[in-house]
């Protein structure tokens, strides 16, 4: 083994351990209650911890497959599971809404919750390229006069309804951590950043409104907005990508933790791209020097998982 083969199996072995000390599957470890962060860590029932995540997307899968994901998720080391919530699947009609079969929503999070593992939730709504129109339900392009993911009046009133529903049903459920549930972050808009400029300043008082508007709505539990540079203040801004120790600047307030809520495991391809899978060595490598650069979290994207 020569040495550059002896590093990666050291990183490998660094990341494994890390992910076993503090990631155990005892169930002590799994305290939900108040949820608060500070520069190192989140803070989940009084106890700093180490998030060990993974990707799942539960329409992607059935329910009866569900509790076998979610085992081997946690045999793997997990010690949550972070997924998208998909507008278009729950609302296909506007005001008609499905949360049956693959999109039972509440179910698969009580599911998590029975495995002691917790959830972050990540209710977009704008999801990126993993689904149809980015997750936005197609009844929204007829709305009169309405622009996507800007300070717009008729697209705002939407998703602050959609945010607010969904937001509702988790507090009827008891699901976000201070009420007992496994819930401990929840997301609003996704990777803005790069298309904010666009907007110019309705882009900007766009960020802030989805802030303002999440955080409002429930205030139990830290809010997100990933690849945000200047997130407003009572948000966090996360790093997606594959190289978080050397890509992410950190978040833009001291007192806010160094999230990664997309470490890519692989890249999505569209027609004549070549295969973007990344060895073992590499994530290892890259996990464990994100930890040793004061970070907190990071969320394998996506998990794979064969159920046989």
């Amino acid at each position: 083994m020569d040495s550059r083969s002896r590093l990666a199996f050291m990183l490998l072995l660094i990341a494994n351990t890390l992910v076993f000390v503090y990631s155990d599957n005892d169930e002590n470890e799994y305290t939900p209650g108040p949820v608060t962060y500070n520069a190192k860590s989140v803070i989940v029932g009084g106890n700093p911890i180490l998030i060990f995540s993974g990707s799942i997307h539960y329409p992607r899968s059935t329910p009866e497959m569900w509790p076998d994901i979610i085992r081997m998720a946690k045999e793997g080391g997990l010690n949550t599971i972070a997924t998208y919530v998909f507008w278009n699947a729950h609302e296909p009609v506007e005001g008609q809404y499905n949360f049956t079969g693959n999109n039972d929503l509440v179910k698969f999070i009580k599911l998590i919750a029975e495995h002691k593992m917790y959830v972050v939730l990540r209710l977009g709504p704008f999801i990126q390229a993993e689904w149809n129109l980015g997750g936005l339900p197609f009844w929204l392009r007829d709305i009169p006069n309405i622009v996507f993911r800007s300070y717009n009046e008729p697209y705002m009133k939407h998703m602050k309804r959609y945010i607010e529903y969904m937001v509702n049903m988790m507090k009827a459920e008891k699901l976000f951590a201070p009420q007992g549930g496994p819930i401990i972050m929840a997301q609003v808009e996704n990777e803005y950043n790069h298309v904010q400029e666009s907007y110019k300043e309705k882009g900007t008082q766009y960020v802030k409104w989805a802030a303002d508007m999440a955080t409002s709505l429930y205030a139990g539990v830290p809010w997100i907005m990933c690849k945000q540079k200047d997130a407003p203040q009572n948000v966090i801004s996360t790093c997606n990508g594959r190289h978080c120790a050397d890509t992410f600047m950190g978040p833009n307030s001291p007192d806010k933790p160094s999230l990664w809520t997309e470490n890519w495991t692989a890249q999505y391809r569209v027609f004549g791209d070549p295969p973007s899978q990344r060895a073992a060595e590499d994530i290892a490598f890259s996990v464990t020097r994100f930890f040793m650069n004061n970070g907190s979290m990071t969320n394998y994207y996506m998990v794979r998982i064969e159920v046989t």
